[in-house]
């Protein structure tokens, strides 16, 4: 006999609720769909469901997310970096009090080494013919960050392979919820054949018709909800092994939408912005200005507070990561958020002179300050000018026509070649490929869960006294 499971699956939406009244329209039409054909249904979330830039989940540490996938009744979800680093500790470890699914998650612990009250390591799905779906939950295996924030997160191939062992002679099919990238997807499809499919997400690969690598079928879904990812499994049910199976996504930009759920989340937006901007900071007495090309008074109040918070003997920040001037008078959490959305927080990473100078050569050139940045926890346009405090640069005009640095000062004094200067700057730099130099630095030092707009939280406070 042959049992059919229907598998739906999003990853990645990263708090674009655009897309989420078309998701919620074809998953509940899909679900009476199945039902009224005797199949079965399972919906899954891969992680990364919320985002802080968004008013709706900054307003409540994304707490309304969990009442958006309630509403859909997904089964089972995964936890992404966006959950995990970009909350403070009580705020991830309050997030799923009032989830009607279950988190699974097998590579992370609280800071006493025990798997949080929230979250299971898998769990095994029994469908009606009696065929145990045995399903695992990891995700990307960020150590140190997770480390400040008091989680450990362990090697995500180590706890698979116990976790493979445990549920092997326990289950018929094994699916893994994979917010680790496809990279480490395709290393487990080649190490783990016991694994018959992967849902995966973190990296945004879009895997039209899935992946077939040896025994593994590799699932992805893009990003944002612009697709919906789908699984047909056909299970022969005398031999308790899969018969046939089939992925395929569904674009979402072609789908109707629920308008119920439009509505629902245009009260929402309004009320996260009325709730933000209820959250007075700091008065004003003059506008803070920004222009992503030239020093201003925003650019500059950063600087100085990341210096400040980090204890740097100098700072250096993008203006592109402020998206917006303040007007003198009232500031609220709202007006902050809006200005600077990013879940980006402030390090400090030591640097030699001469790296340092190249750097700063790096960053002055038109070319990196018109570079257009998507990802690395950046929400904005372009990288915008440097802002540095605590450097002061002198440049000339070549036959070339553009500007090029001609004298580079550390707090006045000449820069030392050889010399390690701590510099306080974003996280983002730390990241991908950028800075190499900020990013292969062996000494750095993060500052979490504060995000930018909390530093520049506390220095509008003081100045506000």
């Amino acid at each position: 006999m042959i049992e059919t499971l229907h598998i739906y699956h999003t990853n990645d939406l990263h708090s674009h609720f655009d897309q989420w009244p078309k998701i919620t329209k074809y998953i509940t039409d899909m679900r009476q769909l199945h039902s009224n054909q005797k199949e079965e249904m399972l919906l899954i979330d891969i992680g990364d469901h919320m985002d802080r830039f968004h008013p709706i989940s900054e307003a409540d540490y994304g707490k309304t997310n969990i009442q958006l996938l309630n509403r859909l009744d997904y089964d089972y979800v995964t936890i992404g970096n966006n959950e995990g680093i970009t909350l403070s500790y009580d705020q991830l470890d309050s997030l799923y009090d009032e989830a009607n699914f279950k988190v699974v998650l097998g590579n992370f612990f609280d800071r006493n080494g025990n798997q949080p009250s929230w979250a299971i390591p898998f769990d095994i799905h029994t469908l009606p013919s009696g065929v145990k779906i045995g399903i695992i939950g990891l995700t990307v295996h960020y150590i140190s960050l997770y480390k400040l924030l008091g989680w450990n997160v362990t090697d995500p191939f180590k706890e698979l392979k116990k976790l493979v062992d445990q549920l092997s002679d326990k289950t018929d099919i094994l699916m893994l919820l994979s917010h680790l990238g496809i990279n480490e997807d395709e290393k487990i499809a080649q190490q783990f054949p016991e694994v018959d499919i992967i849902l995966g997400g973190h990296t945004h690969h879009l895997l039209d018709n899935g992946k077939l690598i040896k025994n593994t079928l590799l699932c992805g879904a893009g990003k944002y909800g612009n697709y919906i990812g789908h699984v047909k499994l056909q299970i022969d049910t005398e031999k308790r092994k899969i018969h046939s199976r089939k992925a395929n996504v569904i674009q979402t930009n072609e789908l109707a939408e629920s308008n119920r759920t439009k509505d629902e989340l245009d009260i929402l937006y309004k009320n996260s912005i009325n709730a933000l901007n209820r959250d007075i900071i700091a008065e004003l007495d003059d506008d803070l200005l920004i222009d992503w090309h030239k020093e201003s008074s925003f650019s500059t109040l950063l600087a100085r507070a990341l210096k400040e918070w980090c204890g740097g003997e100098i700072s250096m920040v993008n203006a592109g990561v402020l998206l917006d001037s303040l007007p003198k008078g009232i500031v609220t959490r709202g007006d902050l958020h809006r200005v600077c959305p990013h879940p980006i927080n402030p390090c400090k990473v030591m640097v030699r002179g001469d790296h340092l100078k190249e750097i700063i050569i790096q960053a002055y050139t038109e070319q990196m300050e018109n570079l257009e940045i998507k990802g690395l926890g950046f929400r904005g346009k372009l990288m915008g000018k440097m802002i540095y405090d605590g450097v002061q640069i002198k440049s000339t005009i070549l036959s070339d026509g553009l500007k090029h640095v001609a004298d580079i000062k550390i707090n006045h004094e000449d820069i030392d070649p050889g010399r390690l200067y701590s510099v306080a700057t974003i996280d983002m730099f730390t990241f991908g490929m950028l800075f190499p130099e900020i990013r292969d630095a062996k000494d750095k030092k993060y500052y979490m869960p504060e995000l930018l707009r909390d530093v520049l939280a506390i220095a509008l406070k003081k100045g506000s006294l």
